[in-house]
């Protein structure tokens, strides 16, 4: 059996939110910002990684 890997997402913005996006059966809503020398942050309730556009690729 494996375990799928968390959800990565590419935004436009350094400054973002995450709830897990399932409404009820996600987590409380949290600002993350991401670093500008890294371009990516991961969520602390879901370990969705957050990618900044300009890093695309690159992470």
């Amino acid at each position: 059996m494996t375990t799928e890997a968390p959800e990565i997402r590419i935004v436009d913005t350094y400054r973002i939110s995450c709830d897990g996006g399932e409404g009820a059966l996600g987590h409380p809503r949290v600002w993350l910002q991401i670093p500008e020398d890294s371009g990516w942050v991961e969520c602390p309730y879901c370990d969705c990684k957050m990618v900044h556009k300009e890093f695309e690729g690159k992470v």
